[in-house]
């Protein structure tokens, strides 16, 4: 990891706003406050991970819950007037299934991009908001994660059957005429829905963090938290 240091100094002198007594974060190195930083993310990946990645992690969880894309959306409606409700509930809990398998496999990716992000505004990040550190890495490294996690999506997909599911129910679609457009591409659909879901539980993973520091097994966590209090 890289941190611009010239960009440090420039970002923040005292931040004893924020800080008490000799504890403030503008007592913390660099190299603390990058290592912080990483452990808090990677304790979220953890968290994330272990909550999402085991049976109805996702079904079962209203924040994260996979729907049906817009553009099956008005499909699912009409299906379900018109009594073919287990249709949609199967797509609907095979898509969250996959997004289960998917996330169970995720946590070495994750930690490694935690690892290997480059923090250039860490200052910037702890005395941010209460998911700073959660958005910046989703912001820098989303893109790459979508990457990498596609194939560990299609595997889940394809050992769910999620394909052969997501095209019958969108030929019942076109048959009832309100399929015209050509439909989302159902695997990049829940790779990008699953990791929404992991950034949303880290989010939650460092806004507890930030909450009660002191509460933490980690030292480094307790110190360079502990000072925005």
């Amino acid at each position: 990891m890289r941190i611009t240091t010239v960009f440090l100094v420039g970002l923040c002198i005292s931040i004893s706003a924020c800080a008490t007594g000799a504890t403030g974060a503008d007592s913390l190195s660099d190299e603390d406050i990058a290592n912080g930083l990483k452990q808090a993310l990677t304790q979220g990946a953890h968290a994330a991970v272990d909550k999402l990645g085991v049976m109805n992690g996702f079904l079962e969880n209203p924040k994260v819950k996979i729907q049906l894309p817009g553009s099956l959306q008005k499909v699912e409606g009409v299906m379900r007037a018109l009594g073919l409700s287990k249709h949609a509930d199967s797509l609907v809990t095979t898509m969250n299934r996959a997004a289960e398998t998917a996330a169970a496999e995720a946590k070495p990716l994750l930690v490694n991009a935690v690892q290997e992000m480059s923090v250039e505004d860490a200052r910037g990040i702890l005395a941010g908001g209460n998911d700073a550190a959660t958005q910046y890495f989703r912001n820098t490294t989303s893109d790459a994660l979508s990457q990498k996690f596609l194939p560990i999506v299609k595997n889940a997909t394809d050992q769910a059957g999620l394909l052969k599911k997501y095209n019958e129910f969108a030929r019942k679609g076109a048959k009832l005429g309100l399929v015209t457009e050509e439909n989302a591409n159902i695997e990049n659909y829940v790779t990008q829905k699953t990791l929404d879901g992991i950034f949303l539980m880290m989010a939650e993973e460092e806004r507890a963090i930030r909450d009660d520091p002191m509460g933490q097994g980690n030292k480094l966590l307790q110190r360079m938290f502990g000072s925005l209090k």
